[in-house]
């Protein structure tokens, strides 16, 4: 997956052959379906494999914080310069992924949905720690925040992308931060 996970978040599902995983990886074309039934299951493999490189950076970058309101912001800062720094080439493997497989492949698709939500339900459970733990207000919607926040940094990164530039991004941050800030206790 580590050779042939980038070539999917850079071209795509249907623009990744078989070949070129033969090429990335060196494996014959019997030992890729000794492992994998096709292209979709290494598809759903390289999905989760990005993802997972994801998500563990963000868990490296919020273990160091011990409030809700410092693992928020380890978070958005992590997002502030993603678009143009992300931890595998290509880009957010959500957007990558989700944008492709949201017509043409239904078990990719409610993969990517399940790690949307997930995602979001981290968030949540942030703001409501923070909540309980005395740092954010009680009125404070956490479930309509950790939406907002996670919609607000995919179309972000997606933004950002296109423009090759994290200036748009950092305005989101900053929105997110403002926001965060506005609800302290």
């Amino acid at each position: 997956m580590e050779k042939a996970a980038p070539l999917f978040n850079q071209k795509g599902i249907a623009g990744t052959s078989i070949s070129d995983i033969m090429e990335a990886t060196r494996l014959a074309k019997g030992g890729i379906y000794g492992n994998f039934t096709g292209k979709e299951e290494i598809s759903l493999a390289a999905f989760d494999h990005i993802v997972n490189i994801v998500a563990e950076e963000v868990r490296r970058l919020t273990s160091g914080e011990s409030t809700a309101r410092g693992k928020l912001n380890a978070i958005l800062e992590f997002y502030r310069t993603y678009p143009t720094n992300p931890p595998m080439k290509g880009g957010c493997p959500v957007i990558n992924f989700g944008t492709e497989a949201d017509d043409t492949n239904p078990l990719l698709r409610r993969r990517v949905n399940e790690v949307i939500l997930q995602f979001q339900q981290s968030i949540e459970r942030l703001v409501q720690r923070g909540i309980r733990d005395g740092e954010f207000r009680q009125e404070w919607d956490a479930r309509i925040f950790a939406i907002k926040m996670y919609a607000m940094m995919e179309g972000g990164i997606m933004i950002s992308r296109i423009q090759n530039s994290n200036r748009q991004m950092s305005l989101i941050i900053d929105l997110l931060q403002q926001e965060m800030a506005g609800w302290l206790t």
